[in-house]
């Protein structure tokens, strides 16, 4: 995360004494992983699979501010932040039961759950679902697997019609290069959120070890 902040400084640098160079860093990540390039599956591909609808002009902006206002890891952004960030979501909405996280599979998006309700399952090898967690509006589900191009950890199905804003790895390389600031913030919120909800889990395991 160090060498990766450290990279984001560079573009912020550049950007200001010359032209800002194109950023390939999150899009291109997932060639160096071993995986078969079939294997990614790019919210595009996953968004028509599952039948989801584009949102309302202007409502998903609305909604995710208000939400991460409420958010004590991400309201640091502020609303002018989050007005910032809108161009490089994409906002749709979902049908119920639908899996738009699938385990194990190799993806380059993450999406914030603006409405409704997504339940977070793990597949067990005799394929049983083991229910790890249900995904609130603000929930912040896939952006392990954005941030380091890894398998994703679990299933993620839709259990009602829900809304979502979506950031894909080319526009967040997008963001680095057009606003590299921006980029900065986000990507820090995020792993903060990340080790929060980690040692939640630490926590929780090592509890149940005594």
């Amino acid at each position: 995360m160090k060498g990766l902040l450290g990279l984001i400084r560079q573009s912020a640098r550049a950007a200001v004494t010359s032209d800002p160079p194109e950023t390939f860093l999150f899009s291109t990540a997932f060639a160096g992983q071993g995986g078969e390039g079939a294997s990614l599956v790019p919210w595009e591909a996953r968004a028509n699979e599952v039948g989801a609808k584009r949102m309302p002009a202007g409502r998903g902006g609305k909604v995710l501010e208000e939400l991460w206002r409420q958010d004590s890891p991400m309201a640091p952004l502020g609303p002018q932040a989050v007005a910032r960030l809108e161009k490089y979501f994409d906002f749709a909405i979902l049908p119920a039961n639908r899996d738009v996280i699938r385990q194990d599979e190799y993806g380059n998006f993450m999406l914030v759950l603006l409405s409704g309700s997504i339940a977070v399952d793990r597949e067990q090898p005799w394929g049983e679902r083991l229910h790890l967690t249900q995904a609130r509006p603000g929930d912040i589900l896939g952006e392990m697997s954005l941030l380091d191009s890894g398998q994703r950890f679990s299933v993620c199905t839709s259990l009602t019609d829900c809304e979502v804003a979506v950031l894909g790895a080319q526009a967040l390389d997008e963001m680095m290069t057009t606003d590299p600031a921006l980029a900065a913030s986000l990507i820090a919120l995020l792993a903060r959120k990340l080790s929060r909800r980690m040692r939640m889990v630490s926590a929780r395991f090592n509890e149940n070890m005594r």
